[in-house]
């Protein structure tokens, strides 16, 4: 089985190499092999853009079994815990649109640019229809944004927008774009660093969901290398 695992950043996931790195797998650097189980680690950088561009390039050239995109999420659904680890199963690009003259926003697809209802796209959203998904995990919506929100306004607004967001990202729906396009399982999974709230980062809990979501990633993929 050969797996892409991609992150934002390393820090995100840099228990998970250790631990491979400990166990003997690395083969060459972000890559880990152990019997017929092949992990490559791809490292985006941080947002959309970056995202897209460092999916499109891999996977115009190289393919995979599975996707896996890892990393840290703020949750504004409070019914979701700090440290939580969950399991994305639709996305969206959240502030890829118009800002009307009063203040409102239109989502580009529902305008005449994208059709929200034309593949890879579903009800303007992506959806991840991947078999593979780990049962253990909660499932959740997200939406993808540039500029994460900070701010009572913005926050009331985007709730406004995407009321089925539960959580926030900044790479998700360029993930499911890629690997819809090219038609890849993936698994998009997320720790809940913080809520999405006027910006307090000192109320973060980014060390435990960076704990958290390495523990289940190390739990998963030991379990397909059998």
């Amino acid at each position: 089985m050969k797996i892409l695992l991609v992150a934002a950043t390393t820090f995100e996931i840099a228990p998970l190499l250790d631990f491979l790195r400990g166990e003997g797998w690395e083969r060459e650097p972000n890559h880990f092999q152990k019997e017929a189980l092949s992990i490559e680690v791809l490292i985006t950088g941080v947002g959309l853009p970056l995202a897209a561009f460092a999916l499109g390039h891999r996977l115009a050239t190289r393919k995979y079994n599975l996707l896996v995109q890892a990393g840290v999420a703020g949750a504004i659904d409070r019914n979701l815990e700090l440290g939580d680890v969950v399991e994305v199963v639709s996305d969206c690009f959240a502030d890829l649109g118009v800002e009307e003259a009063d203040g409102a926003f239109t989502p580009v697809t529902t305008m005449d640019l994208i059709d929200g209802d034309v593949f890879p796209f579903k009800e303007g959203r992506l959806w991840n229809t991947s078999d593979d998904r780990p049962a253990f995990l909660p499932k959740v919506h997200g939406i993808s944004v540039n500029t994460v929100h900070g701010t009572e306004e913005s926050i009331m607004k985007m709730k406004t927008n995407f009321p089925f967001g539960q959580v926030e990202s900044m790479e998700g729906a360029a993930f499911f774009y890629a690997s819809l396009q090219y038609g890849t399982p993936a698994l998009q999974i997320r720790a809940i660093s913080n809520y999405v709230e006027k910006r307090q980062r000192e109320r973060w809990k980014l060390k435990e969901a960076i704990e958290n979501l390495n523990k289940v990633l190390q739990e998963m993929l030991l379990s397909f290398s059998g």
